[in-house]
């Protein structure tokens, strides 16, 4: 748990890093000739005599900055430009990078990863900004004013070119954050650039499924995608927002990574074949003290549930047949609270499962009182203290899980301003 419960983004790595780039001045050297610039997502500028390359433009805003911050160390024009991925914080600062003699390069995916991120711009923002809004800033300083286009999709057999006297190559990894995923490998210098193949953090439990909203991420492919990057026995590894560096650390933190998703998958599979639902499997897969990984962004009871999606789809028959419907709980919640007594009723019996520690079947009560009688003034108090509750319980110490609740908050606080 955060020292004092906080329901903010205060003390979490992910958000410090996010925000790392707003007191950026000038770009960082990671190795001879390759220059960061921080932001939503970093930038990377890797130059060259006869020009430079770029790895990801960053949001629009981040590109702004990062086009000063690199025009400090390098006056070359921009002959490549690669993105890592289909999201704002690689795509989303490109109209300001592209001109008419550099060519953009994506995977053949990225144009149907544009497409459908398009299609459901208006879902998927709600979810992000709900979670991130006071971590990424502005909408407007994400995403892109105009659409620009690559000039050039690659297989997946991937890509290769010289610029000089610099051999790069473009390596497909389909596991990352989107389907489209590569990563830019520097052979000579043993340097791979990799976006956000592991997420935002290396060495933390992938984020399978986000609670934002997205495209379902496959754990064998994940699995798959960072074997391809052990195998060429990076030296340093350049994240969507970290440095990681040493041959010996990488090999054996890719390796534990791989090992401990390779685990949760094994024992997500044997659980379903031996016919256990999936909140059991939630709760009982958990990998042994050396294939632990940190989950300040993906959790492992999540990628269990991802996993078996992945593999089951949306019905869970736990759920019962009123799962194949479209009649929620909650339209017998008023005849519930009518059969307690009221809202109200309920709403004491959840504040004492709060008292007993238990803000979860607080909240699954709370769920019918508030579906009865939106605007019990009781039953917000107690689910407000319940909610506090889970956040002290869990620790805080989860991006998503922290800034969920931190929403469900706000909404009620939202709520009972406006009556």
């Amino acid at each position: 748990m955060t020292a004092q419960g906080s329901l903010t983004e205060k003390g979490l790595k992910v958000a410090e890093m996010v925000q790392s780039g707003e007191g950026q001045t000038a770009p960082i050297e990671r190795a001879p000739g390759v220059w960061e610039s921080r932001g939503v997502g970093n930038s990377y500028l890797l130059t060259t005599p006869a020009g430079d390359v770029l790895v990801n433009a960053g949001t629009l805003g981040d590109a702004r900055r990062g086009r000063e911050r690199f025009a400090q160390v390098s006056q070359n024009p921009v002959r490549y430009i690669v993105l890592t991925q289909s999201h704002a914080n690689q795509y989303g600062g490109l109209e300001v990078y592209k001109t008419p003699d550099n060519v953009v390069i994506a995977h053949k995916t990225y144009p149907e990863d544009r497409v459908y991120s398009e299609a459901l711009s208006a879902h998927y923002r709600r979810g992000s900004r709900r979670i991130f809004g006071g971590i990424t800033g502005r909408t407007e300083d994400i995403v892109p004013t105009q659409e620009v286009a690559p000039d050039l999709l690659i297989g997946d057999e991937g890509y290769a070119f010289e610029l000089g006297g610099r051999r790069f190559e473009i390596i497909h990894t389909p596991g990352g954050e989107t389907r489209s995923a590569v990563i830019v490998w520097l052979p000579d210098e043993k340097i791979a650039v990799v976006g956000n193949l592991f997420g935002p953090l290396f060495g933390n439990q992938p984020n399978l499924n986000t609670l934002r909203g997205d495209k379902p991420r496959w754990a064998l492919q994940f699995i798959d995608s960072i074997k391809t990057l052990r195998a060429l026995q990076p030296e340093q590894i350049l994240t969507g927002h970290e440095d990681i560096r040493g041959a010996e650390h990488i090999h054996r933190e890719t390796t534990r990574i791989i090992d401990s998703v390779q685990w949760v998958h094994a024992r997500s599979v044997e659980g379903m074949n031996a016919g256990k639902d999936l909140r059991t499997l939630m709760a009982e897969v958990v990998p042994p003290p050396e294939l632990t990984l940190t989950e300040e962004y993906g959790k492992v009871a999540w990628n269990v549930r991802a996993i078996w999606h992945e593999y089951t789809g949306w019905h869970d028959p736990a759920r019962g047949l009123t799962d194949l419907y479209g009649v929620a709980a909650s339209s017998v919640a008023p005849a519930i609270a009518e059969l307690a007594g009221g809202a109200d009723r309920l709403a004491a019996r959840a504040r004492g499962f709060v008292a007993e520690g238990k803000p979860l079947e607080a909240l699954h009560l709370l769920d019918i009182a508030l579906a009865a009688e939106p605007g019990s003034k009781l039953s917000r108090e107690v689910k407000r203290a319940a909610l506090e509750l889970l956040n002290q319980q869990t620790g805080g110490a989860n991006l998503w899980e922290r800034m969920s609740i931190a929403a469900e908050i706000r909404e009620l606080d939202q709520a009972t301003a406006r009556d």
